[in-house]
């Protein structure tokens, strides 16, 4: 038998917890990279968070498998059927792999090429491309890790993947300063070194997060199950992950047109967006935490046929992420100044984002309404119409609008982060009035044993 955490033990807050702070080492991760890269230099810090930037995009793609897999398992779970929720496990490990594979070439071959389309600046293209080919080139490693992630995770073993992240994050931070600052003599290499020491640390994530699945959750799993190949799994996958990845592919690939509406803008305006998003994040962790702690909960009671008490779960949830995440963008706002002079003292940079943190304020429980809302839909089954409405908003209001108010009225960033606000609060509304509708408890995926 599997050790999964069985859902009646279960609580919003025992789930979210763990991936709060597993959430908040990424993060992190990140601004420690831009703190010791703009050390270094601002064009280093702008080639880096663009490359990552697709790298993320092209991220989103595992998610059609991941999203998938964490949403049946946690039903599969729910309704008692095991073997099939095992049978899950082994497809999504073996698609992701291929698919890994398969983009990681693309990335080694064509990442040049897709800079050059973003409109890059000549002074940037180069660190991109050798940051994008070493960390690209291993897409498979976090393609693994993402699957291996929401296995786990859906299993109740949201303690586990946090534990993972740490190490990686020990092991990045330290690469990080060895080849950017060079102590005891060693090598300066830069952006090329940043780029090594996060192929490193997911490997050895990797190789952690292996061992635990295969000794507590892979004792249900026998290779026998996936032959042959049970293609109506596959299917389920697909059916639940290409919708539900839908709204964040749509997401990220109108971000990357919002990017090079902001290079028309200029290259300051740039290097502003990374340098506030690496920190706006922070106020939107919890959001995030709470939304995915919940999908996995609400899953397991869909998948027992619980869902008056899914119904106010997710409520509940929503109340306790609108609050923390009013309160820290208030804060944020406030204290913008001197957030920003911990990347640079760059004035122009500065007076910039001071202005976007008190439109960020005002754009984060619109945010939050989503983070929320949609993982509950997604755990529901209701997939499809958080991306019906994704599609509609994010291209007719948050793109349209930041081209419009940054670029034709001249407002620069400030018009940009204005129409994000925009596009968060429509849709947030919406989301809000599709889960009060209740029409999601007619979707469940599975039937429960009896």
């Amino acid at each position: 038998m599997s050790r999964e955490l069985n859902s009646k033990s279960m609580s919003v807050f025992q789930l979210t917890w763990p991936i709060f702070i597993e959430i908040l080492l990424f993060m992190l991760l990140g601004n420690i990279d831009t703190i010791m890269l703009s050390k270094y230099s601002d064009g280093a810090v702008a080639a880096v968070g663009l490359s990552n930037q697709i790298i993320s995009m092209v991220n989103i793609m595992f998610g059609i498998i991941t999203s998938g897999t964490a949403i049946l398992i946690a039903q599969y779970l729910g309704a008692e059927k095991r073997k099939l929720a095992s049978q899950v496990v082994g497809v999504s490990l073996m698609v992701n792999l291929i698919f890994g594979l398969t983009l990681s070439g693309l990335m080694i071959f064509s990442g040049k090429n897709i800079l050059k389309l973003m409109n890059l600046p000549p002074t940037l293209i180069d660190n991109s491309a050798e940051y994008l080919s070493i960390v690209g080139g291993f897409l498979f490693l976090h393609a693994l890790l993402m699957t291996m992630t929401a296995i786990v995770r859906s299993h109740g073993f949201t303690k586990i993947s946090m534990f993972v992240v740490l190490g990686m994050n020990l092991i990045n931070i330290i690469g990080d300063y060895i080849f950017i600052f060079g102590p005891l003599g060693l090598p300066i290499l830069g952006v090329k070194g940043v780029a090594l020491a996060t192929v490193f640390s997911k490997f050895i994530g990797l190789i952690l997060m292996s061992i635990f699945l295969f000794r507590n959750i892979g004792s249900t799993f026998k290779l026998k199950s996936i032959i042959p190949f049970p293609k109506h799994i596959l299917k389920s996958l697909l059916k639940v992950g290409i919708p539900s990845a839908g709204e964040q592919i749509s997401y990220n690939f109108s971000q990357f047109v919002i990017t090079y509406i902001i290079t028309l803008i200029g290259v300051n305006s740039l290097t502003t967006k990374i340098y506030v998003q690496n920190i706006v994040m922070f106020v939107f962790l919890f959001s995030i935490a709470i939304g995915q702690g919940t999908q996995i909960l609400i899953g397991h009671l869909v998948g027992k046929n619980e869902k008056a008490n899914a119904y106010s779960v997710c409520l509940k949830s929503l109340r306790a992420a609108l609050l923390i995440s009013s309160i820290l963008g208030l804060i944020f706002a406030v204290f913008s100044k001197s957030l920003l002079s911990l990347f640079t003292q760059d004035s122009a940079i500065i007076t910039v984002g001071v202005s976007i943190f008190i439109i960020d304020a005002i754009l984060e429980p619109g945010r939050t309404l989503n983070l929320v809302i949609i993982n509950s839909l997604r755990a529901a089954g209701d997939v499809k119409f958080p991306v019906y409405v994704g599609i509609l908003s994010m291209w007719g209001l948050s793109v349209t609008l930041a081209y419009f108010l940054g670029v034709h009225l001249g407002l620069g960033l400030v018009g940009v982060w204005c129409a994000f606000a925009i596009d968060e609060w429509f849709r947030g509304i919406i989301m809000l009035w599709r889960w009060k509708s209740r029409k999601w408890e007619k979707m469940s995926l599975v039937q429960p044993s009896v």
